[in-house]
C-alpha cells in the first residue's frame, strides 16, 4: 500500500507542475498591467510603473518569475495579494472553508438524488419510473448552471420569498447554490449508477443467489450494490473536486465569499499571485481525491489489492 502511495505521489508531482506552468503563462496572456492596476491609472506616470514593476518583479524574464514562484510555493508561500497586500495562502485559508462547505452539501444532495435515481431507475428498467428517473437525469445534464441559479433565485427568493438571493450565514443561505451546484453531478452520477447496476444484476452470481431463495433486497443491496458502486465512487472523486473547483459561477450568481469568487476578482484585477496560489491549491486537492478515491476501492472490494 505503501509503495502505490509513493508511486501516486510521484506520478502526480509532473501534474501540479505543468498545470502551474500553464495558469502563468496564461495569465499573462491577460489584458491589463498589474502594476498600472496596483496603483491605479491616474498616478501611473511611466517611472511610477517602472519603479512599481521593478518591486513585483514584472521586469524580469518570464522563467525567471515562474522559477521564483515555484521555489516559494515549495516552501509554503504562495506570495502576497497584490489588491489587499496580504499573503495569498491567509486569503485561501479565509475563503475555502466557504467553498468546501458548499460543494459538501452538493456533494450530499447529488450522492443522495443520483444513487436514489440511478438504483430505482435499475430496478425498475423499462417502465414509467424508469423513464421518469432518466427525464431527470437528462435535465440535469442539459441546464446550465448558472440558467438554473437565476430560475431558483427568481422562483423561492423573488416569488416566494422562501430563500436568500444572495449568500449569508446558515443553512438558508447556502440551499439555493448547494442544489443549482449539485444537479449537474446528480444526473451524472444517477446515469452511471443506472448502467453499473443493470450491468452488475445480469451477472451469473446474482442469478444463482436469487435461485437459492434470497430475498430480493439481500440480492441487491448486499450482492449486487458493492460491486455496482466501484465506478460510481471515481466519478464522485472526480465530482467532488469538480464541485471545488468550478463553483465559480454558483459563488459568483450567489455572491458567496469562496474561492470560485476570489479567482474571478483577481482575474479581474489581475492579481496574479492570488490566481497562481488558488489554482495550485485546487490542483493537489484533485490529485489528492482521485489518490483517496483508489485507496477507497479496497474497502469496498475486499478483492482488490495495492502492490
Amino acid at each position: 500500500m505503501l509503495t502505490y502511495i509513493r508511486r501516486r505521489v510521484l506520478l502526480a508531482v509532473p501534474t501540479v507542475v505543468l498545470t502551474s506552468m500553464v495558469v502563468f503563462l496564461m495569465l499573462f496572456l491577460i489584458p491589463g498591467d498589474p502594476a498600472s492596476i496596483y496603483i491605479g491609472e491616474q498616478t501611473a506616470t511611466p517611472e511610477r510603473l517602472a519603479q512599481i514593476r521593478h518591486v513585483m518583479g514584472l521586469d524580469r524574464p518570464i522563467y525567471v518569475q515562474y522559477a521564483d514562484f515555484a521555489w516559494h510555493a515549495l516552501h509554503g508561500d504562495l506570495g502576497r495579494s497584490l489588491q489587499t497586500s496580504r499573503p495569498v495562502a491567509v486569503e485561501i485559508g479565509t475563503r475555502f472553508p466557504n467553498t468546501l462547505e458548499l460543494a459538501a452539501a452538493a456533494m450530499v444532495i447529488a450522492v443522495a438524488l443520483g444513487f436514489g435515481l440511478g438504483l430505482v431507475s435499475a430496478l425498475h428498467r423499462s417502465t414509467a419510473v424508469d423513464t421518469l428517473s432518466m427525464v431527470v437525469a437528462l435535465f440535469g445534464v442539459s441546464v446550465p448552471v448558472f440558467w438554473l441559479a437565476l430560475l431558483l433565485i427568481m422562483l423561492f427568493s423573488l416569488r416566494l420569498g422562501w430563500l436568500p438571493a444572495t449568500s449569508e450565514p446558515g443553512l438558508r443561505g447556502l440551499v439555493l447554490p448547494a442544489v443549482s451546484l449539485a444537479l449537474l453531478s446528480a444526473a451524472t452520477l444517477a446515469r452511471l449508477m443506472r448502467s453499473s447496476m443493470l450491468e452488475v444484476l445480469r451477472l451469473d452470481y446474482l442469478t444463482t443467489a436469487r435461485a437459492k431463495g434470497l430475498r430480493g433486497a439481500i440480492v441487491v443491496f448486499r450482492h449486487a450494490l458493492p460491486n455496482a458502486v466501484i465506478p460510481v465512487i471515481t466519478a464522485m472523486g472526480l465530482q467532488f473536486g469538480g464541485l471545488l473547483s468550478g463553483a465559480v459561477l454558483t459563488e459568483t450568481i450567489f455572491a458567496r465569499p469562496g474561492l470560485g469568487k476570489l479567482v474571478v476578482d483577481s482575474i479581474q484585477n489581475k492579481d496574479l499571485p492570488t490566481v497562481q496560489g488558488v489554482i495550485l491549491v485546487l490542483a493537489l486537492i484533485y490529485v489528492a481525491m482521485n489518490l483517496l478515491v483508489d485507496l477507497s476501492y479496497a474497502f469496498i472490494d475486499p478483492r482488490i489489492r495495492f502492490e
